[in-house]
Parts: C-alpha cells; structure tokens; sequence
C-alpha cells in the first residue's frame, strides 16, 4: 500500500470532523502535536511526515508541490478521508495551496500558515548555506549542542532569530539506528530539490481560484510573508480571511501555539 511508505498519527475519533496538517521544510509530524492533540477531542487530526522528511520515504526525485498534493490525495483516500480541513505551514502552506487547487472537493476549508505564493529562484542559495555549514553526523548530542550553541550560532546570517534557528535544526537531527552518530531526519539533498521545485512559479492563480473558506495567519515579525503580500493575498479573493499574531515570526504554531490553536479551532467551527 502506498501509505506504508508514510509515518503518520491519527488522533481524535471524531470522523464528521477531520483535520490534516501538513508540515514545513525540514519539520516532521511531531512538530504539529502540540496543537492537534489540544483539537483531538472535537476533531480527527491527521499528522504526517512527508517524503523525504522524517520517517517517511525519501526517494532521490519528486519533489514538486503537485507531488506532494498527490501523495496526500492517495492517503486520504487509503485511510478513507473523503472531507477535511486542511492546515499548512510554511512550504506545507504551498502544498496545501496547491492541494486545494488540485482537490477542492476535499478541502471543506484551508488554513494557510506564514507563507505566500511567489516565486524565489535564489531562496535555494540560502539553505544550501544553512545546511551546508552543519557538520553532520555528529559523533555525540554535546558535539552537536557545543556545535551549535558557539560555532552556528555566533557565525551564520540567519533570516529568522538564530536561537529560534537553532533549536528548530537540533531537533531535526537523531540518532542514527544503533550507532554513536547523529545525523538529519531529513533528507538534505530533497530539502534542496523541494525549495528548488516549490519556487521555480508562483502560485496567485491557486490563490484567486479558492472557493472553499480559506484563513491566513501571518506573524507580525516574519521573515518569510511580507505584510504586503499578505495584504495583496486577501485583496485576491474574498473567500480569505486573514489574521495577524503580534509578536510571533514565521513558526507561528510553536512560538504561539495557545493563540494559534484557539483562532484556529474558531474558524474550524464557523466552517
């Protein structure tokens, strides 16, 4: 079955109500925890990883954003799941844009987290730099923390804050099997196939073309979706709300997941 090839959770035992969330770059199920299993008593939360990140498969090619749609449309339709709303965010927010535009009689409505729909050819360059700098494997957990608590920390040029940076990066490093090696969950060179694939067009046309309600959350400080093409967003269809979380950047669902979880179940239960 293809759904083998996936790590996924289901929580919550509400079938009339379903949820699918689907991650960022370089995240993993797990990072949406927190926030469904404070939903799973009135929805049905599926959490995955998906390929090339995790423990999910990670082939050596496919890794557009219509791929990634397709391998989500294969596994709602394994596990049965018909009608859902959908949250993503970051590059999860571009797979879901574009999942809804593929699928929109399976999307009852779509949460877009922290991302917008141009294209950046050059956005490759920085997470060639980003990961290119982290010496994995690492031989031990205090050879990677002294790594990135003197070396990373004091010497990249990050976009985001560099302690937010790195506390995302060291939880996506584990342990290797049975070994004294710690390494990526992810696999880096689908990382960097998937930013190339993700910017190589824009995606306003799914964004004008939505007919399902759709909500945007923007943090305030984010380094990723612009307040004006966040505003440009909202003037491009009527079906979108937006809101916008003060003080948070772009990981809005961690920085300020009690927030982010009670406007989410709000417009869960309006739609």
């Amino acid at each position: 079955m293809f759904l083998s090839n996936f790590n996924y959770s289901v929580l919550g035992a509400n079938e009339s109500q379903r949820v699918v969330f689907i991650h960022g770059l370089m995240a993993f199920s797990a990072n949406w925890r927190k926030i469904a299993s404070r939903l799973q008593n009135d929805f049905q939360c599926l959490i995955y990883d998906q390929r090339g990140h995790g423990r999910s498969f990670k082939p050596e090619n496919g890794y557009s954003p219509e791929v990634f749609a397709e391998d989500l449309n294969k596994i709602t339709d394994q596990l049965g799941w018909d009608s859902f709303h959908l949250v993503g965010h970051s590059m999860g927010g571009r797979n879901a844009m574009v999942f809804a535009d593929m699928y929109p009689q399976k999307v009852r409505s779509l949460t877009i987290e922290d991302i917008g729909p141009d294209s950046d050819s050059r956005s490759v360059l920085y997470y060639e730099k980003m990961l290119n700098s982290v010496p994995t494997p690492f031989h031990s957990k205090e050879e990677m923390k002294q790594f990135f608590s003197t070396h990373f920390e004091k010497n990249f040029s990050s976009k985001e804050p560099i302690s937010v940076l790195s506390s995302f990066l060291q939880a996506n490093i584990e342990q290797v099997n049975d070994t004294n090696l710690y390494d990526w969950r992810f696999s880096k060179q689908a990382i960097f196939e998937i930013v190339k694939e993700g910017h190589t067009k824009d995606r306003w046309k799914e964004v004008s073309g939505f007919k399902m309600p759709v909500l945007l959350i923007r943090g305030e400080n984010s380094h990723v979706l612009s307040h004006e093409t966040y505003i440009k967003m909202l003037q491009a269809n009527s079906n979108i709300q937006g809101m916008e979380i003060k003080q948070a950047g772009h990981w809005i669902h961690y920085e300020k997941y009690e927030e982010f979880t009670s406007i989410l179940r709000e417009f869960l239960g309006k739609n």
